[in-house]
């Protein structure tokens, strides 16, 4: 193949990316210097933080340029290498992103050790989501046997692994899930105690019947109506780590919710704590999280699902749906054969 493809960012979303924020160019594959290898893309990693990169308010990561490659992780192949570490038909994770091919320097790259599960596990439940999980769940949450854990986006990528390490933990896992699907996926298959649809009007309702004795934890992945049926629920000296707030992405200004004066009493009475977090806050964590959740995943303790699109050309469209909760499971693009 002498050309590759990339992605770009053809200009700021206003609300609701749309298909015309996106471009996609040809270009020549480029030819590996001193030093460099060419990396070919295998699997690549949508994420709903990738909306943020899209905007150019003040955030934890610089925004993507428009006219720049969207960002992004994904697993490659080495398809030529004149670096000493990397041999041609390694496979690494790197953050390349939106595109067929990159030329890469070494800095950044980790080498994927296909004995720990399918290589497209390293950018899911053996990567960034799972980690995601991993940390904010054991390191903020801190859930106790015998306590409630909710987690919002349950069937997704972070979610889904939330539920079932709480689980382990011994603690009562609920979730909450777009769809009857979705839901009886969380129960049956991953073995929630109970999955709530956030799309029923009675959401709040049939919240507080499925916890009966209130939350202890609360991961937030969501925001919006979801955290206003969970909030009134908080028990005492609950957790609630804040991964994302995916109903809010597209908003176009910021603004104080109605309720956020009672909010902030109930913090204060309740001694509530309320804490966001990056997966790389806890980076020294991940031989933990890779020796604990690789062996999970082998013992079947935790199971994992991934929806896939197929081409480059799908990834557009694939993210777009993301964020309107169109995924089942991890959203991963399929943008080459495992092997050239």
């Amino acid at each position: 193949m002498s050309q590759a493809k990339r992605i770009v960012l053809a200009a700021r979303p206003v609300g609701e990316p749309k298909p015309s924020d996106f471009r996609i160019e040809e270009f020549a594959v480029p030819a590996p210097a001193a030093g460099e290898v060419l990396l070919r893309t295998i699997w690549l990693s949508l994420d709903p933080y990738m909306r943020g990169r899209m905007s150019d308010g003040p955030s934890y990561a610089a925004p993507v340029p428009v006219g720049g490659v969207m960002e992004g992780e994904a697993v490659s192949e080495v398809a030529a290498s004149n670096n000493p570490d990397f041999a041609k038909g390694d496979i690494v994770r790197a953050r390349t992103g939106w595109q067929t091919h990159a030329i890469s320097n070494g800095k950044g790259l980790i080498k994927v050790d296909p004995k720990l599960g399918p290589i497209s596990t390293s950018i899911g439940v053996l990567g960034m989501p799972g980690m995601t999980a991993y940390t904010g769940l054991l390191d903020i949450g801190k859930p106790q046997a015998g306590e409630t854990v909710v987690v919002a986006g349950a069937s997704g990528a972070v979610g889904s692994a939330v539920g079932q390490i709480a689980k382990i933990k011994g603690a009562r896992a609920v979730g909450i899930a777009g769809g009857k699907d979705k839901c009886a996926y969380v129960v049956k298959e991953l073995g929630f105690d109970a999955c709530i649809d956030h799309r029923d009007p009675e959401l709040a309702a049939k919240l507080k019947e499925a916890c009966p004795k209130g939350i202890d934890v609360y991961f937030e992945n969501v925001g919006g109506a979801v955290f206003e049926a969970v909030f009134p629920l908080l028990n005492p000296f609950a957790r609630v780590p804040v991964c994302g707030l995916i109903a809010h992405y597209n908003d176009t200004e910021a603004k104080a919710p109605k309720w956020a004066a009672s909010m902030m009493r109930a913090t204060l009475t309740k001694r509530l704590t309320f804490r966001g977090f990056i997966v790389s806050d806890f980076a020294s964590r991940h031989g933990d999280f890779l020796r604990d959740m690789s062996s999970w995943v082998r013992d079947g303790k935790v199971k994992y699902k991934e929806f896939v699109t197929e081409g480059l050309e799908s990834a557009p469209g694939a993210f777009m749906g993301l964020l309107k909760g169109a995924n089942f499971g991890k959203q991963l693009v399929r943008v080459g054969p495992d092997k050239a």
